[in-house]
């Protein structure tokens, strides 16, 4: 997959394809439309396209709004390439950007820039200075302009509409069960494994620590039913994330603690990815307490994992 940064017409590409959008998190909703363009593309012996923004035009629209996102930007480049784009062009989003008219966008980003023959995007699409743009301008500009325009209606789920700004309220109430039936898979993070105080290990439960993302949507604070993806293998596993209030607090952690079996990860890269919560976080009256709790959450732990298997096997 190539990744070009800005616009440029003289790049020749075959009967492009595209789509445009932000696309974090690549849930349901997003991998249909990327599909569409894929087999369209395909069909004309064309080049599939995703326009994406760097950086996401709310850090420069309103730099104000605390946004967290689902995805890092080398997850995203690599679930594009997964689903068969051949080309992503990051266009910086700038103020000066952002003051584009439908039109100038039109013309200077699609019909001259990239030359598109086909666009798929969602059917409430805005673009161009204060999302001026709905979906008859770009029809009609693409009338003007030699490109076809095809909206596409929203996947649903659950009742409503799949959205990124849905799956972020569910991670942030720590629904992360539903959260997955929407991005299709569990909501995970990745980190280097780090030596820690190392309390767990002196209460039997050694555990695999990693700092959170400043950038990432992180669940609220407690126990979650999880697997470890480590060296291309599963672990059932266990992770807290908080400050161990029962240790006069401290830096807000994930540690993970793997069912069965005893790694040595210190330094290694790992994946978390939460199933299901099992309960919010506690200050216990010392380290006895505490052990015998994280006994009682290994076997909800437990229980929670198996009955996620068997769901997943019955489809």
């Amino acid at each position: 997959m190539k990744v070009t940064r800005g616009y440029f017409g003289e790049i020749v590409r075959p009967y492009p394809v595209a789509t445009i959008g932000n696309f974090d998190g690549h849930h349901v909703g997003h991998r249909a439309l990327l599909q569409t363009v894929v087999q369209t593309a395909r069909l004309a012996h064309g080049t599939a396209v995703v326009l994406t923004f760097d950086p996401h035009p709310v850090m420069i629209l309103a730099p104000q709004v605390d946004l967290r996102f689902l995805t890092g930007a080398e997850e995203k480049l690599a679930r594009f390439e997964e689903a068969g784009i051949d080309e992503v062009v990051l266009l910086e989003f700038s103020e000066a950007f952002a003051t584009l008219t439908p039109d100038a966008f039109a013309e200077r980003v699609l019909f001259r820039g990239l030359q598109l023959k086909e666009i798929f995007v969602g059917q409430h699409f805005a673009f161009g200075h204060k999302r001026a743009g709905k979906i008859a301008d770009l029809v009609a500009l693409g009338g003007r302009f030699g490109f076809a325009v095809h909206p596409l209606s929203p996947v649903m789920a659950d009742g409503g509409v799949v959205s990124s700004t849905k799956i972020r309220q569910l991670i942030q109430a720590g629904n992360v069960r539903q959260a997955a039936v929407l991005l299709g898979r569990q909501y995970g993070m990745t980190g280097v494994v780090f030596s820690g105080a190392q309390r767990g290990q002196a209460l039997g439960w050694p555990t695999a620590n990693l700092r959170l993302p400043p950038d990432r949507v992180v669940p609220p604070d407690g126990v979650y039913a999880v697997v470890t993806v480590w060296n291309q293998r599963r672990y059932d596993a266990v992770a807290y994330i908080g400050t161990r209030p029962t240790f006069d607090s401290g830096e807000r952690l994930l540690e993970v603690y793997l069912l069965d079996g005893a790694y040595e990860l210190y330094g290694q890269m790992i994946a978390v990815e939460f199933v299901e919560r099992v309960r919010g976080d506690m200050q216990f009256d010392g380290g006895e307490a505490l052990s015998r709790q994280i006994a009682f959450d290994v076997e909800s732990a437990r229980a929670m994992l198996h009955r996620h298997r068997e769901t997943i096997g019955g489809r």
